[in-house]
């Protein structure tokens, strides 16, 4: 923690070094991901913190993600759990959650509109109880427009999920469609809906709420609520988090 406050302050403190990067582009705090990518060549690091209550059980976790753009149009996303605070039965459970690589292409078609496209696969890194223990390869396929002052990421998926329960589907679809607006030139907010469904299986629905502000070019912080709309869906989460690069790689 106190390294991301240094590197925090070094980044809001004007230097040479500063002036090689540029803007970040945040995927955080909303389900949806957008189409755009980072600056090519730029190394951006997403960090959070998000509490999830469900039947009066709270689950913690860390989640993060690594972000590269390979060029203007394809990109890499690396991310999960850092660490993961999980309910049993009797007590709590402690480790690494799943990890996530994303293959990510993006088309721009103009100022205002991009298509993309993100394969991606879960690698069962969390011990059992903490993950599935099994691996997940997922298509997501993504519209981001503007509307004049609002922004739209709109996400439609498909996930093939390794772990199943009996009677259950194997495949998952999932939709989410975020807005977000500039309340001014630091503050932003966003309004999301997304869910997912599955064969033999409780859907999922959540509505989220988050604030982000951006005292710099090179950080974005955010923070957030969500309030799960169905039984299978956490009833209320909260989330906070920054956005900032790590280094211009070239």
């Amino acid at each position: 923690m106190k390294a991301l406050i240094l590197l925090l302050a070094s980044l809001l403190a004007p230097s040479a070094h500063s002036e090689e990067l540029a803007p970040v582009t945040p995927y955080r705090p909303s389900v949806s991901s957008p189409a755009q990518l980072p600056a090519a060549g730029q190394l951006e690091l997403e960090l959070g913190a998000l509490s999830a209550s469900s039947d009066g059980a709270r689950r913690h976790s860390l989640p993060y993600s690594l972000k590269l753009a390979l060029d203007s149009e394809w990109g890499l996303v690396l991310g999960g759990e850092g660490l993961v605070w999980a309910p049993l039965e009797h007590g709590r459970q402690r480790g690494m959650g799943d990890t996530q690589l994303v293959l990510k292409r993006a088309f721009v078609l103009s100022d205002d509109s991009a298509l993309g496209l993100e394969l991606g696969a879960k690698a069962p890194t969390a011990r059992r109880g903490i993950g599935s223990g099994k691996a997940d390869y997922s298509l997501n396929g993504i519209v981001s427009q503007d509307l004049g002052a609002l922004h739209l990421d709109a996400n439609l998926n498909l996930t093939r999920i390794g772990a199943i329960e009996a009677g259950s589907g194997r495949h998952q679809t999932g939709i989410s469609t975020a807005f977000s607006s500039a309340l001014d030139e630091r503050w932003g907010v966003t309004a999301e809906w997304s869910g997912s469904r599955r064969r033999g299986s409780a859907s999922t629905a959540q509505v989220l709420l988050a604030l982000s502000y951006s005292p710099s070019k090179l950080v974005t912080l955010d923070l957030g609520v969500a309030h799960g709309l169905t039984s299978a869906t956490p009833h209320w989460s909260v989330f906070s988090g920054a956005v900032l690069p790590l280094a211009r790689l070239w």
